[in-house]
Parts: C-alpha cells; sequence; structure tokens
C-alpha cells in the first residue's frame, strides 16, 4: 500500500471483522498493528500447524502496511498466506485477507473477481461484500459498489466497516455532511485502544470538513488525530492542505517533508513538489518534480501508481501535453472511477481535445460529486468550448465551496465579469 488517496476511505477497521482487539498503544509503546504480529507470532510459535495463526499474522501485516504506508509488509503477508494454505488449501479466511492484500495493491480487477468468487461460496459474509465495495469503487462501478455495502449493512446493522464504506458513498454522491455523520457513527463504536483506526477516521472527517471549506474544524481534527497517532503519514498529507489553505506554505513544506520520510512514495514527493513551488523554493521544486519524474515514471505501469500526479504534472508543470494523455489513455484502459476520469479529461484539455475533455468530466460529475478542482476543471473546459454559461455554473460551485480549488475557480470567474469583458 502506498497511497489509498480513496481506497484508505474503505478499509478501515476490517480487521475488527476478522481478529480480536489488541491492547492499548501509545507513543513509544508497539502500535496495535505491531501487538497483533507479536500476538500472532507467539501463537505460531506454540502450534508451527495452526493456520489461524498465519492468517492472523498476514492481517496483522497487511495492517502495519497502512500504518506505515510500506509496502513490504504486503510482501510480507503474502508469504505468510502461503504458509496458511500449505497447511490448510484454500481455506476461507486466508482467502479472504488475499482479496484484502489484491485491494491493498490496487489490483483491483482481479479483487473483484476473487472476491465475486468467495461470495458464490459464502454468501452471507459480511467483509466480502466490503471488498467488493472497495473494488467496485475504485474501477468506478458505482451502483454495484452502493449495492454491495447496503448488504453489508443488511447483513449486520452498524457493523463499522459497512458504515465507513457507506460514507465514503456518501461523499463520491455529493453528500459531505451525511458522510461526515457516518464517520462519526464509525468513531464511537471504535474500540479506543485501536489507536490508528480511530486517527485515520478522525483524518477523514478533517478531509471531509476542509472539502466544504470547514477549514477550522478539520484542523482541530487533524491536531486530534496527531495526537492519537504522533507522526501519522496521513493526517501529515491532510494538515498540509489546511496550511495551504492558510497560505502557510512553509509550514506545509515542512509537514510534507516529514511524510515522505515516513512515506516515500511519488505521489507523496509530488505534493512536496507543489508545496516547495507555492513557497516560492523554486531550486528545490524543480528537484523535487524532477526526482517525483522519475519515480513514478519507473512504477506507471504497475497497479499501485502514481499516475494521476503524473498526469498533473506533464500537463499542469513540465508542458507536455502528449506525454499527460499517453499515461491517461494508460490509466482509463485500467480503471473508469471519477478521478481517473478528471484526470483524464485534464489529458484531453491540454492536448485540445475539449469536446472529450468534456465528456470525461461530466461523466465523473454526473456521480454528484462536490469537488472544487473537479468543478474547476469543468468550467475550464467549458470555457474553452465557448460555453460560458456552464462555465460560470461549474466556477462558481467551485468558488462556493471554498475548499482545494477555489481560488483558481475565483481567479476565473473575476476574469468572466462583465467588467472584465468590456
Amino acid at each position: 500500500m502506498k497511497r489509498f488517496a480513496h481506497l484508505l476511505l474503505i478499509l478501515s477497521t476490517a480487521t475488527a471483522m476478522f481478529a480480536q482487539t489488541v491492547t492499548s498503544s501509545r507513543e513509544g509503546k508497539p502500535s496495535p498493528a505491531e501487538q497483533s504480529i507479536a500476538q500472532a507470532k507467539h501463537l505460531i510459535e506454540q502450534n508451527p500447524k495452526n493456520y489461524e495463526a498465519y492468517n492472523s499474522l498476514a492481517l496483522a501485516l497487511s495492517r502495519r502496511a497502512r500504518e506505515t504506508s510500506d509496502v513490504k509488509f504486503y510482501a510480507d503477508a503474502e508469504q505468510i498466506l502461503k504458509k496458511s494454505f500449505e497447511i490448510s488449501p484454500d481455506n476461507f479466511d486466508g482467502r479472504r485477507i488475499q482479496v484484502w492484500l489484491l485491494l491493498g495493491k490496487h489490483e483491483f480487477a482481479a479483487a473483484r473477481e476473487e472476491a465475486l468468487k468467495l461470495n458464490k461460496r459464502t454468501p452471507d459474509d459480511v467483509m466480502v461484500y466490503g471488498f467488493l465495495t472497495d473494488a467496485n469503487v475504485e474501477l468506478g462501478n458505482y451502483d454495484k459498489a452502493e449495492q454491495a455495502a447496503q448488504l453489508m449493512l443488511n447483513l449486520r446493522p452498524g457493523n463499522t466497516p459497512g458504515v465507513t464504506r457507506v460514507a465514503y458513498l456518501r461523499e463520491l454522491f455529493g453528500d459531505a455532511d451525511g458522510a461526515l455523520e457516518l464517520m462519526n457513527m464509525a468513531l464511537a463504536s471504535t474500540c479506543p485502544s485501536e489507536v490508528e483506526d480511530a486517527a485515520w477516521i478522525t483524518t477523514q472527517m478533517a478531509h471531509l470538513n476542509l472539502s466544504v471549506g470547514r477549514i477550522a474544524e478539520a484542523e482541530k481534527l487533524l491536531e486530534r488525530a496527531l495526537s492519537m497517532f504522533p507522526d501519522y503519514h496521513y493526517a501529515l498529507g491532510a494538515l498540509a492542505k489546511v496550511r495551504i489553505e492558510q497560505k502557510t506554505y512553509d509550514e506545509a513544506v515542512s509537514l510534507l517533508q516529514r511524510r515522505y520520510q515516513y512515506a516515500p512514495h511519488a505521489e507523496n514527493l509530488y505534493d512536496l513538489a507543489e508545496a516547495l513551488e507555492l513557497a516560492g523554493r523554486n531550486d528545490q521544486a524543480t528537484e523535487a518534480f524532477a526526482e517525483f519524474e522519475k519515480k513514478s515514471v519507473l512504477e506507471s505501469s504497475q497497479a499501485d501508481n502514481s499516475n494521476r500526479e503524473l498526469i498533473f504534472y506533464y500537463a499542469d508543470h513540465a508542458h507536455e501535453p502528449k506525454k499527460a494523455l499517453a499515461v491517461a489513455q494508460a490509466e482509463y484502459a485500467r480503471r473508469h472511477d471519477i478521478f481517473t476520469l478528471d484526470a483524464y479529461a485534464w489529458a484531453l484539455h491540454v492536448n485540445g481535445r475539449d469536446q472529450e475533455a468534456r465528456m470525461q468530466i461530466e461523466a465523473a460529475l454526473a456521480v454528484g460529486v462536490r469537488d472544487a478542482r473537479m468543478l474547476s476543471h469543468a468550467g475550464e473546459v467549458a470555457l474553452q468550448l465557448g460555453d460560458r454559461d456552464a462555465a460560470t455554473r461549474y466556477l462558481q460551485q467551485a468558488q462556493e465551496l471554498h475548499a482545494p480549488g477555489s481560488e483558481r475557480a475565483q481567479k476565473l470567474l473575476v476574469e468572466l465579469s462583465p467588467r472584465t469583458m468590456k
């Protein structure tokens, strides 16, 4: 796992469906995942033929991947699962964890196929429906994702993994307040000892507040998340976005440097490069962008990649539209989620193919999402096509959110004002 730009929102607390709660964790002590790893290893030492203990260890390692954003834990988990299957071939819990690992590695189509097989095998398993939700969301099959999430709640009303998935869908469908209400429910039902789960949910609540312009509330929530789980990479990145909205760019740079230290992935370097540019540290930004491009290109053909950031880098920073479109077309062949559609639309736009761009961005917005950057992109595409009414409508919607992306919309609206047109 590296990024979880959206997947992170829908894998939260799934481990509660597999394993027992661990003891309390605080700074300087083992994390919840580390404690689970130790417990599973102890069980294996007691009985090396206990396949369930190997499953528990694989699951704990995948949890550690989320805590640290270190993909090596996924590889370790896969090796451990092989031992489980050697003892008990095709055991259900092992196969279920295997699907979770596929999701973590962003192999969404494969995860969906394996989850469908498990669903036929055990039609009333709650978490299998969760994985079908996850995979379909990331592939852009939102109707099927909604159906699977509803079945989770039908089978076990109020279960936390189901609630967090429905919350994410609410956000995608344009209901940030409804998503916040559900995340609050999830947080209230999270065991106090599960500090990373609580920090994750709190970070997502901050993200939702930020997306509708409640900057101060987002800041408070992120400070709380970091007090729960110090130097939590997701919270550091979200707090940097808050600092950017507050125009304290050097603080944003500091936060993103810390995040990159803990999670040295290409997409995190891209965010740092953009913050350096905003801070006026242009030489450092140029160096960071160059390093980002090298790292991103190397992983571009992998399922877990930074292609969305690479598209925007080529489109907006390197000014290489053909490269942006080539990457976008490759990613579009893999998945049709709204964020991929947005990036593809932008790549088409910078290549002068605005009619096609409009089709893609409007398909993304038709899902219902209220994202200021996406709306701003739609406005710019409409403006290029000469549809000033549509451009104004999209840009006003983006501006009204007072969120990341709104400032660009505001500048364009000023240019569109009657005074400017005279």
